[in-house]
């Protein structure tokens, strides 16, 4: 167990909208102490003014993460102004929509500079005050996509498959060394933020997350969780799970599902209009919004996560019990 919520002192990259944001509010409602980070210095004063008014401590420090420089400064003003660092969450994040042969190389390399690097950004600024305490949380956003990627989207799912890997290492390092520091990883399926409608989009139209979508806040419920509880990793949402299962059973099956189900290319279309130019790659939004344009058949996924993702014993059963079912019914 980590200290409770009220006691902690948090620190969210992408802390100015959707997931981040968020989640930054309800530490504020837990009296958690929140040090909230992003490009958009007015969004992060009004996300600022959200945590202070649900009834937390917080304190805005424009940052881009892909800048080590600001990263550091960041974790060294979380520090000043609270003491300490007790959890650390790597949110920002940012995409291209198009194929791989027509995204422009900067674009690219952006999304790659955010997605990833930004998250090695945040573990190298917060490691040596977690290593200094004697413990803490590393929490990185992956995405579904980070297990199993899907067309039109190869910088994003790059950047998100490097992010586990990233994690994983990371989490072997600081088991070896007995930090008492903890790395969660987690993977949400499609969420309905900000993300899709700011995204840079070479589609002719404004992207769309593959279905299922969920709300943020079940994104933001295992954020929570794993604050308090050191747990691996944790997939938000049975569609993240699906995704990830069925390629590692059978990964051309789940080609062919991709590519002729519709799902790779016909749903991640949208009939909104594509926003102009680079989206919010290089030059941040001025909207503070915790929600995007696809929340009308948002799922909240009250049990799925919580029953089978925070306990992956529970998991772990149920999969054994489906197993022996399956053989038990072909013998039959």
């Amino acid at each position: 167990m980590r200290r409770p919520l009220a006691d902690q002192v948090v620190v969210i990259t992408g802390g100015s909208s959707g997931i981040g944001l968020v989640t930054a509010r309800e530490l504020g409602r837990r009296g958690a102490s929140v040090v909230l980070a992003a490009r958009g210095a007015l969004a992060l004063e009004r996300a600022a003014a959200d945590v202070e008014a649900a009834g937390g401590r917080t304190l805005p420090v424009p940052t881009d993460v892909a800048d080590w420089s600001e990263v550091e400064a960041l974790a060294a003003r979380a520090v000043e102004a609270f003491g300490r660092i007790d959890t650390w969450v790597n949110g920002a994040a940012v995409s291209a929509y198009g194929r791989m042969e027509e995204l422009p190389v900067e674009q690219v390399r952006r999304v790659i500079e955010v997605d990833l690097i930004g998250h090695v950004h945040g573990i190298k600024a917060a490691l040596p005050h977690m290593r200094r305490q004697g413990s803490g949380t590393i929490i990185g956003i992956s995405s579904g996509l980070g297990g199993r990627a899907v067309p039109l989207q190869a910088p994003y799912c790059a950047a998100k498959a490097g992010v586990v890997g990233l994690m994983d290492a990371l989490r072997g390092e600081l088991e070896h060394d007995r930090t008492g520091i903890a790395v969660t990883t987690i993977l949400p399926s499609s969420i309905n933020t900000p993300l899709f409608d700011n995204a840079s989009s070479r589609l002719g139209v404004r992207p769309a997350p593959i279905p299922p979508v969920y709300r943020p806040e079940a994104v933001a419920e295992a954020i929570l969780y794993a604050a308090e509880h050191p747990v691996r990793d944790i997939l938000v949402g049975g569609g993240a799970r699906a995704l990830t299962g069925s390629h590692r059973l059978a990964p051309r099956l789940t080609d062919r599902m991709l590519l002729f189900g519709g799902q790779a290319f016909a749903r991640q279309r949208s009939d909104l209009d594509a926003p102009t130019g680079d989206g919010n790659l290089f030059e941040p939004g001025t909207a503070n919004s915790a929600t995007g344009s696809y929340g009308r058949f948002a799922l909240r996924t009250r049990v799925y996560t919580p029953l089978l993702e925070y306990q992956p014993s529970r998991r772990r059963a149920l999969t054994a019990a489906l197993f022996l079912g399956a053989i038990a019914a072909g013998r039959r």
